[in-house]
């Protein structure tokens, strides 16, 4: 499985609620039923609490699914579950969007928390 553990924080700089998005551009994944990479972005939003995900391990994290066979859904979920374990957020939406396959393209979210209406349509 993908590997959490490679994941790192640091201190929120602000109590003052604020918005943290981070896009993924080149997320790799393989589907479980042929082996074949999955190609998707991933789209991170939260409201941090105390701390905030340190980008470089973030990276890192996301590169620990390239040689898994996982669908879509678990991925998403599984990103979701992993961060909010670190980062105790307010709130938090993995929204990670699939490039298509068999004319099929497939956009998932999973969200943590109440998600505010700006955000929860994006």
């Amino acid at each position: 499985m993908p590997n959490a553990s490679l994941l790192e924080t640091f201190a929120t700089p602000t109590r003052t609620p604020f918005v943290i998005e981070h896009t993924a551009e080149e997320f790799t994944s393989l589907c479980p039923k042929t082996g074949q990479p999955d190609f998707g972005r991933i789209i991170l939003r939260y409201c941090p609490n105390t701390v905030c995900v340190e980008l470089k391990s973030l990276k890192l994290y996301y590169q620990s699914f390239r040689s898994e066979g996982i669908f879509y859904e678990a991925v998403t979920n599984t990103i979701r579950d992993d961060l909010t374990a670190l980062l105790s957020p307010k709130w938090l939406q993995v929204a990670s969007k699939w490039r298509g396959r068999g004319g099929i393209h497939s956009r998932i979210i999973a969200t943590h928390g109440e998600v505010p209406a700006p955000w929860a349509r994006r």
